[in-house]
């Protein structure tokens, strides 16, 4: 006898209202957003008030949840004026508050005792009598660590049976403990748990020996560009290394000092020690579970979240795409389709691991080689506007304007991204706004005509990149 499965909701990121859209167009059942000042995303993110509600109107209009992130660890300032500010965003409806701070808790609940709120992975709960502490304050979901095993996830859910659940399965990854990262409030004073992060682990460094004071053993601090105190960095990081070692013993300084550059800031020395044990790379690869979403369905986990406030619609629509085909695929009781894996990589990526989900060696964690996005298979480069114009172009029958986003040219294979489904086909020819043949659509915000019938309109498009392009004889035309 087969035990069902209820499907997992499916939870998108939403850093603009058209990325909103487009997860919800592929797939998602739910979104999260929220204000820059209070939800760790205070760059890249248009969430005000009005948008906000109109995110909440819109979606709750077409059957879908809306969740409003509030996941700062608040410091005094913010506590002053958080009730005046989320009030308003209470008063919207939103399905819930994604909420990390103890005290902002308390303080909802007491004042909105219905307002419904989840746990962020901020808290970083990973064992059952924590979730069922968060229970008992009145949190309905809580979002567990990405440090978790799935071993781990089933005992939770064993030990919690009506407390829901929601566990990460894409996207990217902190070297610090579910993301509570103090790196680039070091290097930079920009305080990740506030919303500024500078993704300080991804730069590109390079190191240089630094000189060193013969009496004291110590580097000696050098004058650079911009506001970095680089005395103070470097009297953190000695005061860093100067930490217990396992069997006990304290060690004053490093063996070694080095200063490390950034391609992006060249010029900005920055100190990085090396101990007995060396100098370790910070730069995580991105989790992908999409592997594991019918064993995490089976176990019971009641929400599968992607990570990404600011990447792009691209992102969006083509994790929520995968992911949705992963969902109904398990509950159908249809096998993994290892397509879904290809499908991911076409997305920028700085390497895949499936996380602490299943135990694996170190390295399948890190990436040491580069922190560079990588694009293996694929890159957007633009968007179906429609039929708009068509006629003042001269042009008449299949055509559709395109808004590029990246370089693409005539003879490119490309892949239509549509919520109805998708094909890859030949671009055989392209016209500029007059109607003029084209043989190259340049970068954003170059607008092009290409044959393509109306109905893909809102498609994505995505050049597949190829090491061997085929003879363009033995390729279809793109007419769809």
């Amino acid at each position: 006898m087969t035990t069902s499965i209820k499907a997992p909701e499916l939870l998108l990121p939403a850093g603009s209202l058209d990325k909103m859209r487009a997860a919800y167009d592929f797939g998602a059942d739910a979104v999260y957003a929220g204000q820059p000042r209070y939800s760790l995303r205070a760059r890249n993110n248009e969430f005000r008030l009005e948008q906000i509600k109109q995110g909440i109107d819109e979606a709750h209009a077409r059957g879908k949840k809306f969740f409003v992130t509030s996941n700062l660890i608040a410091h005094n300032d913010k506590i002053r004026t958080y009730l005046r500010d989320i009030e308003p965003v209470i008063d919207c409806k939103p399905d819930a508050l994604i909420m990390a701070d103890a005290g902002l808790i308390m303080m909802v609940k007491e004042k909105w005792p219905e307002q419904v709120v989840h746990l962020s992975v901020q808290a970083n709960t990973t064992n059952w009598a924590a979730v069922k502490f968060w229970q008992k304050m009145g949190v309905e979901r809580v979002i567990l660590s990405r440090e978790l095993s799935l071993d781990e996830i089933e005992k939770i859910r064993q030990e919690c049976p009506d407390m829901e659940l929601e566990v990460f399965v894409h996207g990217a990854l902190c070297i610090a403990y579910s993301g509570r990262c103090l790196l680039s409030g070091y290097f930079n004073h920009r305080d990740p748990n506030q919303g500024t992060c500078t993704n300080a682990c991804r730069w590109n460094y390079a190191t240089h020996d630094a000189d060193i004071d013969a009496t004291t053993g110590e580097a000696i601090a050098q004058k650079m560009e911009g506001d970095f105190n680089f005395e103070a960095a470097q009297q953190k990081a000695e005061q860093a290394f100067a930490s217990t070692t396992g069997n006990g013993e304290r060690h004053p300084k490093a063996d070694k000092v080095y200063l490390i550059e950034e391609a992006g800031r060249p010029g900005q020395m920055m100190p990085i020690m090396e101990d007995e044990h060396g100098t370790y790379i910070m730069n995580s690869k991105d989790l992908r579970a999409v592997e594991h979403v019918a064993r995490l369905a089976q176990i019971g986990v009641d929400s599968l979240k992607i990570e990404g406030r600011t990447k792009s619609l691209y992102y969006v629509a083509r994790t929520a795409q995968v992911y949705r085909r992963a969902i109904d695929d398990a509950v159908a009781g249809r096998p993994f389709n290892p397509e879904l894996l290809i499908e991911l990589e076409g997305l920028s990526n700085r390497g895949y691991t499936g996380g602490l989900l299943e135990r694996r060696p170190s390295n399948d964690y890190q990436n040491y080689l580069s922190g560079h996005s990588e694009t293996q298979r694929s890159q957007y480069v633009g968007e179906v506007l429609g039929t708009e114009g068509l006629a003042e172009a001269g042009l008449s029958g299949d055509w559709v304007l395109v808004e590029t986003k990246n370089h693409f040219a005539v003879g490119d294979l490309i892949e239509v991204v549509h919520p109805s489904g998708n094909t890859t086909v030949r671009l055989q020819q392209m016209r500029n706004l007059e109607g003029q043949p084209v043989a190259v659509a340049q970068g954003n915000p170059v607008r092009v005509w290409i044959p393509l019938p109306a109905r893909y309109e809102g498609a994505l498009l995505a050049r597949v990149v190829e090491s061997q392009p085929p003879a363009a004889a033995a390729e279809p035309a793109l007419a769809v």
